[in-house]
């Protein structure tokens, strides 16, 4: 019996554990009436909901693709997809049916139904997807559901392999590789690499179910279509179906997603938020003019979002590119949201931090569940049967019998949670929000004593004992540079056999550090602050009490710390005005005629060119020389650190001046790179990936900028709000030109919300658009929360 099927006859027998059908309406629908602008979206619509475990359900129809979506954003990082066509193979976008969906559970599944509708005749749909939302993205990301729909299946060689390895095994040694999977015979194995389509009549309907077991037989995905039989005729293939309407009417479809995968457990505003804020959003609400009501719907929404991202076991990326565990994601966020965070917060954080931290210190970037996850034991597993055959033939029994038996404990937890240890970026952020969490005052020692004494994970280790780890690497990091420090003594990202360099920051694209060794914000900014951070750790441990483990001395960290204050010198670009303008001339020159003809028009009309340019470069080579590419990184140093008004004034310039010659256009924001003074292959490299080129804005990069201003005027001012007589005014009138300039030009691209936004120039106009990957909802930037409540409360002369 399918699973769609045993779902309705356990409801119907009245399982004690069963949620009967309930309608809910959804959580947010994007783009919403009176504040986004659909246009910009280009027939991208979605939504999202609450399942009956309220685990967070987004729904999303990509119009011009014909794409539909469901996103589980449960304990295995779920979806489930498929395309619409018209009669003539092209893709066409379904309308919402209901604004309601209907939400209901089982014991061990639950479903929710949505509808949709559709003007046409003729439904064709395919390129069913279920599964790990990482396959979906991967599917989509290669457009292979542009494909025709009998075009080759989506592929998993990992899994191919896994089973050809199993067919090879003898009879008796098969079979108990067999019985780890929960399958007969390896014919099992390969029918669940594909879902089964059937058709049943069931009263005056024809319900179609799309179904697929997981890989290792332990969970079941299930996707159910409900036409009216008096009113459609519906044809099934082997991986298509065929809608047809008897009389020419619209179709209207009952959409059906069940999943038997494990639950999350939500948290909610009051737990994620701190009372100081919770005040703040109250006042909003009580707003009475239409500015403020607007205002206050902006904040709700963000604050939802919030929410449908957070749970006790992680807090997730964003929605649906990243339904899951970032560290430096949730990193970034901690230290953005820190002005509206509970401190309880904090502790998450760092909990989720080191219950996932390696051995050697390094902090997990990302965690691979469900789907993912046995794809890539199941790389593990194949590695394991290669040892074993190599063995096998140059007559190593023993280490035959090693290789097969680990490959069997690989099988045994085939779905078993992988850690990706590869960024670098995040091992250095750790201690920044650690040091944060110890210094906070509203938090008891008693409390933080407490809580590094709990264990970190499923072994016996304390946090604190994790903690060190973490600060013992980067103290052994750190020291090659603080012993010599020399530029290609910085951090390096890892070199690959092709000649690239393994991205191992936030940008995570070899475009989007020009192909660089050394990154800025890893080498000038997250090292030294991480140093700086240690320190504090370990006074701040000694002041807990007896913590019933050996701290280590600060000193080396002192000396470390005083090596890299200075690390940033090897990124400075200084370029003098007449080559600011040859270089910019140039880059116009390699651009579309519509492009270049609009900046030349910009560039005529503000002068941006006229004075000289210095900034902090995005990278270094192999041989620690700057990559002259300028970017919206040193938002980071204003964030973080506290600069003398000449440093800030210089980091500050590029962020403002006009694109082409700096980073912001007054229409949509401050772009996230700007490659005019870079080589010409670094031109081409950002022309095929524009994911951190100069076509894009980051929300993330935006709300650190705004953060970074707040607190550089909010510094400039004490207690009583008097201006600090240290200060210049005409620095913090600058700060606060500056601040205002990019929120206009933010808040003008109607797009601030998103995780990225993008441009297009149509008949001599600048036009704002989504980015097409972007993520509807995105950790980092939720932030604006904080940059909203930071502004309310930014002294005024």
């Amino acid at each position: 019996m399918s699973v769609a099927l045993l779902f309705l006859a356990q409801l119907a027998a009245g399982s004690p554990a069963a949620q009967p059908p309930q309608p809910v309406p959804p959580v947010l629908d994007f783009p919403e009436p009176g504040m986004d602008d659909p246009a910009a979206y280009e027939g991208y619509r979605t939504r999202f909901y609450r399942d009956a475990a309220d685990n967070t359900v987004q729904l999303y129809i990509k119009g011009t693709e014909g794409r539909v979506v469901a996103l589980l954003a449960d304990a295995a990082n779920e979806s489930v997809g498929f395309t619409v066509r018209d009669s003539a193979g092209r893709p066409t976008a379904p309308a919402w049916g209901a604004v309601e969906a209907i939400r209901s559970a089982t014991g061990d599944a639950r479903s929710l139904e949505f509808r949709l509708r559709s003007d046409l005749r003729r439904l064709d749909l395919g390129w069913f997807l279920l599964g790990s939302m990482r396959v979906e993205r991967d599917l989509q990301y290669q457009q292979r559901h542009l494909r025709p729909f009998d075009a080759p299946p989506f592929p998993r060689p990992e899994l191919d392999t896994l089973i050809a390895h199993v067919e090879r095994l003898t009879d008796a040694e098969r079979q108990r590789h067999l019985e780890l999977l929960r399958a007969s015979d390896a014919r099992e194995l390969r029918a669940r690499m594909a879902p089964t389509v059937t058709r049943s009549e069931v009263d005056t309907s024809w319900i179609v179910t799309v179904e697929q077991p997981s890989f290792d037989g332990r969970s079941h995905l299930a996707l159910e279509f409900r036409v009216n039989r008096l009113a459609t005729h519906v044809q099934v293939g082997a991986r298509s179906v065929v809608i047809r309407s008897r009389s020419g009417a619209p179709i209207d479809l009952a959409v059906r997603i069940t999943t038997s995968a494990g639950a999350l457990t939500p948290i909610g505003r009051d737990e994620l938020l701190n009372a100081e804020f919770r005040q703040f959003l109250e006042t909003q609400r009580a707003a009475t003019d239409s500015a403020g009501a607007l205002r206050y719907r902006w904040l709700e929404r963000q604050v939802r979002g919030l929410e449908l991202v957070s749970s006790r076991e992680k807090l997730m990326a964003g929605l649906p590119n990243f339904a899951t565990y970032f560290g430096r994601d949730m990193l970034m966020s901690a230290l953005m949201m820190e002005p509206i965070w509970s401190p309880g917060m904090l502790e998450h954080v760092i909990g989720s931090v080191l219950r996932k931290l390696a051995p050697t210190g390094e902090v997990s970037h990302e965690e691979a569940l469900g789907g993912q996850a046995i794809r890539e034991n199941a790389a593990v597993y194949n590695e394991r049967m290669g040892e074993y055959a190599r063995a096998r033939r140059a007559g190593r029994a023993a280490a035959a019998d090693s290789a097969l038996a680990r490959a069997r404990d690989v099988l045994a937890h085939l779905d078993a949670v992988r850690e990706n240890y590869h960024m670098l970026d995040d091992d250095f952020q750790f201690p920044i929000v650690v040091a944060r969490y110890l210094g906070d005052d509203r938090i008891s020692a008693e409390r933080k004593r407490a809580f590094l004494h709990e264990r970190a994970g499923a072994d016996t280790t304390t946090r604190l004992t994790a903690l060190l780890r973490n600060i013992e690497y980067v103290r052994r990091s750190a020291a090659p540079y603080a012993a010599r420090p020399v530029a290609t003594n910085l951090i390096a990202f890892p070199r690959r056999p092709d000649g690239t360099h393994f991205p191992g920051s936030w940008r995570d694209s070899n475009a989007g550090y020009a192909n660089g060794r050394f990154a800025m914000d890893i080498n000038a900014i997250w090292v030294p602050e991480a140093l700086a951070a240690c320190m504090r750790i370990l006074d701040g441990i000694s002041t807990l009490g007896d913590v019933g483990t050996t701290i280590p001395a600060g000193q080396e960290f002192t000396a470390a710390a005083a090596a890299w204050r200075n690390a940033a010198q090897h990124f400075v670009v200084r370029i003098p005005p007449p080559a600011v303008r040859a270089a910019v001339r140039a880059r116009l020159a390699a651009l579309p005629r519509e492009e270049r003809a609009y900046w030349q028009r910009v560039m005529s009309s503000s002068a941006p060119d006229t004075s000289a340019l210095e900034f902090l470069a995005l990278s270094l080579d192999a041989a620690g020389r700057p990559i002259r590419v300028a970017s919206t990184d040193p938002a980071m140093a204003l964030f973080l650190q506290d600069l003398p008004p000449d440093r800030v004034r210089r980091d500050l310039d590029i962020l403002i001046r006009p694109y082409p010659v700096g980073l912001l256009v007054p229409t949509l924001g401050p772009v996230v790179a700007n490659d005019a003074y870079a080589p010409a292959r670094v031109w081409e490299a950002f022309r095929k990936d524009q994911y951190h080129s100069p076509r894009v804005v980051w929300g993330r990069e935006v709300n650190l900028l705004f953060l970074a201003l707040a607190r550089q005027i909010d510094d400039a001012y004490d207690d009583a709000g008097q201006l600090r007589t240290t200060v210049s005014p005409a620095h913090v009138a600058a700060l606060d030109a500056a601040l205002r300039q990019t929120l206009d030009a933010v808040e003008a691209s109607g797009l601030s919300h998103n995780e990225l936004w993008s441009y297009r120039i149509v008949n001599g106009a600048l036009t704002p658009v989504r980015y097409g990957s972007s993520s509807d909802i995105q950790l980092w930037n939720l932030t604006n929360l904080a940059v909203q409540f930071r502004l309310s409360q930014l002294p005024r002369p």
